[in-house]
């Protein structure tokens, strides 16, 4: 999401050392989460080298079992940071070269318009790939070992929506596409090589990548429901996406992983490796490196992560060798329910940065509201026409033909912004924002269908008043 990293580099301000006490921290989860609605909640805070843990609530809603340092998340797009760091273990081993096209590496991208992008190109999202390109694909089917290289693979038939380098736009296809150059390049599936040359190096044992199996473990995700949240049922996690957004990990392994980052040691990656993916790749790509979304004023790096039901937040601050990290099981509500300041606030409590003020803005509640009061409207201006049907049927003219068709007009036009323009902006189809935003997404649909029957309804009343009156003989036409 875009518009997220753009409000988050307003508060990213490095230079302070200031940092949050337990009790601070327990203060502003106390303020914030009944607001966010969210059930569970953990975090990790890395200062000189060292990891503290904190947790809240319950994985799953209506249950006691407590959310702990070692409950594994969803983690979403933070998974693109650990793709790009096993990228560049490949790139220091000499198995990969940022400047070379990904059709050097992958046979079903050669001759296509998808394999001139370059792995760089591929880490910044400049490869060309659309945010929408990047939110569809095949379904996935459990416990598929290929899912990863057949979903690459339909990326190589796609034509990128821009030239490779020619523009930045967040792209999960990007590393989809690097997830399987990974596997090329190592010889072993993308899970394998995780789990052995980033995890256990560093001690992290609590966490996984995607499987196509169902991980009972696991936070339970809780999708918005008109300001509440509605618990996910357990489901078979997604190899094929898992590059991109499909790293499941507890707040103490992540802890783990950002103290690395920071730590100005070569350890999993060269000090130089580290700072390569942590400055803008491109001049095309100012705000992004490699796998980390960037502050180029204060040298900061963050990545969010949004999947159903789960939201996440990692901040570093490089110069300072700190970092946090922060998991919620609960995904944001449009206008009502949002994580938002939840997880931003939190994060910067913990870094002892100023508290960025990111609550539901009016015009997101009204619009909510709007979609949520407009089949009502609808059906109740239908019930009108059905009682005041003579008045339609009396309409003729230009003016009075103009009054019955314009509604048909302006209702299909708000069928196909909420149906169509307004997942765009999101990135998304209707179906799959349908997936984080159920309750707006039903709210819009039934407005879209309302609308289109309330215009059709007024027509047919009045075209079948008509034509009844003249197909019907009157009486003294049936007495001749």
């Amino acid at each position: 999401m875009r518009w997220i990293m753009v409000f988050l580099a307003a508060f990213l301000i490095a230079g302070l050392t200031a940092h949050a006490s337990d009790d601070a921290l327990d203060a502003y989860i106390d303020r914030e989460m009944p607001a966010a609605g969210a059930p569970g909640l953990a975090y990790a805070v890395v200062e000189e080298g060292s990891v503290r843990t904190g947790v809240r609530g319950v994985a799953r809603s209506g249950e006691d079992e407590p959310v702990t340092a070692q409950t594994p998340f969803l983690i979403g797009s933070i998974s693109k940071s650990i793709t790009a760091l096993a990228v560049m273990q490949r790139v220091e081993a000499g198995a990969l070269e940022l400047d070379a096209p990904v059709s050097q590496y992958l046979p079903a991208f050669r001759g296509r318009p998808a394999g001139d992008a370059t792995i760089r190109q591929l880490l910044s999202h400049t490869s060309g790939f659309s945010t929408l390109q990047g939110n569809t694909g095949p379904a996935p089917k459990a416990s598929d070992p290929s899912a990863l290289a057949r979903r690459a693979e339909a990326l190589a038939g796609r034509t990128p929506a821009a030239p490779p380098g020619a523009r930045w736009a967040y792209s999960n296809a990007n590393y989809v596409v690097l997830g399987a150059v990974v596997e090329h390049v190592s010889g072993r599936d993308y899970a394998d090589y995780v789990e052995a040359d980033i995890f256990e190096p560093l001690g992290i044992v609590d966490s996984f990548v995607s499987d196509g199996e169902i991980h009972p473990a696991i936070a339970s995700g809780h999708q918005p429901w008109f300001g509440a949240g509605r618990a996910l049922d357990p489901a078979p996690t997604d190899p094929g996406s898992a590059p991109a957004g499909g790293v499941v990990a507890s707040a103490a392994d992540l802890g783990r992983y950002l103290a690395a980052m920071v730590n100005g040691e070569a350890d999993i990656l060269s000090v130089e490796g580290k700072a390569a993916m942590l400055r803008p790749a491109s001049e095309v790509s100012p705000y992004y490196g490699f796998g980390w979304s960037l502050d180029p004023d204060d040298g900061s790096a963050y990545h969010t992560g949004v999947s159903p039901g789960v939201e996440t937040l990692a901040v570093l601050l490089p110069d300072e060798r700190r970092a946090v990290v922060v998991l919620v099981n609960a995904g944001s509500g449009f206008g009502f329910g949002e994580t938002t300041q939840l997880r931003t606030g939190l994060a910067a409590v913990a870094l002892g940065l100023p508290v960025p003020d990111f609550r539901a803005h009016w015009s997101r509640k009204l619009m909510f509201l709007g979609f949520a009061a407009a089949p009502i409207l609808f059906l109740a201006a239908a019930a009108w026409a059905m009682r005041h049907r003579a008045g339609l049927r009396a309409k003729s003219g230009p003016f009075g033909l103009f009054s019955l068709w314009f509604p048909l007009a302006t209702t299909a036009g708000l069928a196909f912004t909420a149906l169509y323009l307004i997942p765009r902006l999101f990135g998304v189809t209707i179906a799959r924002l349908g997936l984080f935003q159920p309750d707006l997404v039903l709210l819009m649909t039934a407005t879209a269908v309302t609308g289109l029957v309330w215009a059709v309804l007024r027509l047919a009343i009045a075209y079948t008043g008509e034509r009844d009156q003249a197909a019907t003989p009157s009486v003294s036409q049936r007495s001749r």
